[in-house]
């Protein structure tokens, strides 16, 4: 069936933006503070579309009835996510309290170890800390249910205290129930509440906040051949498919947002095509989160064997996506991440935004 999607580009910034908007030459991008005057329209199905560019205002002009709905979700404002305002980026930092993590394994995988890298990283100003017992690396193995919940639980408990909101990266329910009794917020499931069937019922029970992921697999054997026809556009219909589920399971629209899954059974051209277009999801009317930080796509664009050794092409991605909206970014280098955007929102906005 063919399927309308439209890709706001033409982004501008700051009091430009704001001129644009109220002189009818550009319309808020998810409410703002960008806004887009132009739009590509998208339309057929994955692997067979056509796409025009229009001006934005042009397109709103338009009776068709899933335009106009669609359009509505792209410039709606978004609603706080776990009580956090969105109007500028919101930085999640990652705790991974695992031997075999792709980038930190081991560094942070006994409870003090963890607990002071989580405060570290709320010093250094993230809004959010997520912390995660369980590898989903490419070829990693599952971790039993016990295991996990030895791994984050503790932590999520030593951590209360702290200035950020508290997520658990998990893809099982027993976990996540643990986590929210224990102080967690934000359920993080990178199968988008597939793995475990109970998951979506235990976040709508316990008043969680979701983010739902896309991935292509299972981690053990994502990245042995990943195909799309269009990356972006069948990326983009599971996350609609998954926020549906969601909804259904109980789970308040203003409580769920959505990640397309860097790295997560995708090649290097996947991914760059998924940041490229990162504003198309918007379409999905809910907070997007891009979690880039220190994958090995920037080793094939840039260099950088080691994952550490990956922090400028990490900055670069994360003001990619900022500059297309996304309000919520999942970075390893918090400091470094913050240093970077207050440069780049300087540039465009200007000081005093």
């Amino acid at each position: 069936m063919t399927k309308l999607y439209v890709r706001p580009v033409g982004i501008t910034y700051g009091a430009a933006g704001t001129a644009a908007v109220a002189a009818g030459a550009a319309l808020p991008l998810a409410g703002g503070p960008c806004a887009f005057a132009l739009a590509a329209l998208i339309e057929g199905v994955p692997g067979k579309t056509k796409t025009k560019i229009f001006a934005a205002q042009a397109l709103a002009a338009s009776g068709e009835p899933g335009l106009k709905s669609l359009l509505e979700r792209i410039t709606a404002k978004r609603a706080p996510f776990a009580g956090l305002p969105l109007d500028r980026p919101v930085l999640m930092g990652i705790v991974n309290v695992t031997p075999d993590s792709f980038s930190d394994g081991g560094l942070y995988d006994t409870a003090e170890a963890a607990i002071a890298h989580a405060a570290e990283l709320a010093g250094a100003g993230a809004a959010i800390v997520d912390i995660g017992g369980e590898s989903t690396r490419p070829g990693s193995d599952a971790v039993e249910v016990r295991e996990e919940a030895a791994r984050v639980i503790p932590v999520i408990k030593g951590v209360a205290g702290l200035p950020a909101i508290i997520s658990v990266d998990t893809r099982k329910a027993s976990v996540a129930r643990a986590a929210a009794e224990a102080g967690a917020k934000i359920l993080n499931d990178v199968s988008a509440l597939t793995y475990d069937a109970r998951t979506g019922q235990v976040a709508a029970e316990t008043d969680m906040s979701v983010v739902l992921m896309h991935a292509q697999g299972e981690p053990k054997t994502m990245q042995d051949n990943p195909r799309y026809d269009d990356v972006v556009l069948e990326v983009f219909d599971y996350l609609e498919d998954r926020i549906t589920a969601a909804r259904q399971a109980g789970v308040a629209p203003s409580r769920i947002a959505a990640d397309p899954g860097l790295g997560f059974g995708k090649t290097l051209a996947h991914n760059l095509a998924l940041l490229e277009h990162t504003s198309l999801f918007h379409g999905l009317g809910v907070p997007l989160l891009i979690g880039a930080s220190r994958k090995r796509f920037i080793e094939g664009l840039a260099g950088g064997a080691e994952p550490r050794s990956r922090e400028p092409g990490s900055h670069a991605a994360a003001i990619a996506a900022a500059s297309q909206g996304a309000q919520i970014l999942r970075v390893h280098d918090v400091a470094g991440t913050s240093q970077a955007l207050e440069v780049w929102r300087a540039s465009v906005f200007g000081t005093e935004n």
